[in-house]
């Protein structure tokens, strides 16, 4: 059995610190010497980690808390849905208020309809209070007399809570003011005769 080299015994042969053929002469580098070279180095290296050439790898212990997946159906590993995964990140970062407020304000025609929708506009939203501007006295009276009603539907299309109140302004006063510079005084006084 001594006269079998150290491969065929079924021992691996001692590792020597190999000297690297590249180091001595890089032009003159021999296939066989780099591969036995590579390979020293790879038996050493798993040496110093505990290994053993040649043995199949440690399987790592499932512990308590790990999940185990099946074959069959959705598991954290699979393709998440897009639809899904925006509303997780509204939902973490506390934007859910916010985009549903925005999304009354962009389809605010659809909510109110065409007609309610061409003489007013969403103009604010802030702490659950809307505010709607109106064209005139007159359509800023009707959404004031709409406006349960029209809270209810808001609820439905933005969620629960979103919209909690409605400030309906009129239209805004004219200004009689002009130029860069000002006097204060009274103003206008008796202008429509």
């Amino acid at each position: 059995m001594d006269d079998l080299p150290p491969a065929a015994a079924g021992t691996d042969p001692p590792v020597t610190n190999p000297v690297t053929p590249t180091a001595v002469n890089p032009d003159a580098v021999d296939p066989d010497v780099a591969a036995a070279a590579a390979l020293a180095r790879a038996r050493a290296s798993a040496a110093q980690r505990g290994l053993r050439p040649g043995s199949a790898p440690r399987r790592r212990r499932s512990r308590p808390g790990d999940l185990a997946y099946s074959a069959s159906g959705r598991d954290g590993r699979d393709p998440q849905l897009l639809g899904e995964q925006i509303d997780k990140l509204l939902l973490d970062r506390g934007w859910r208020v916010d985009v549903s407020a925005g999304a009354v304000m962009g389809r605010w025609p659809a909510i109110v309809g065409p007609e309610l929708a061409a003489h007013t506009a969403p103009v604010t939203f802030e702490d659950g209070v809307l505010t709607v501007r109106a064209d005139s006295t007159a359509w800023a009276t009707a959404l004031r007399y709409q406006s349960a009603t029209l809270l209810g539907r808001l609820e439905e299309e933005a969620g629960p809570g979103v919209v909690a109140s409605l400030r309906i302004l009129g239209p805004s006063a004219p200004s009689w003011r002009k130029g860069p510079r000002r006097v204060s005084g009274r103003g206008p006084r008796d202008t429509y005769g």
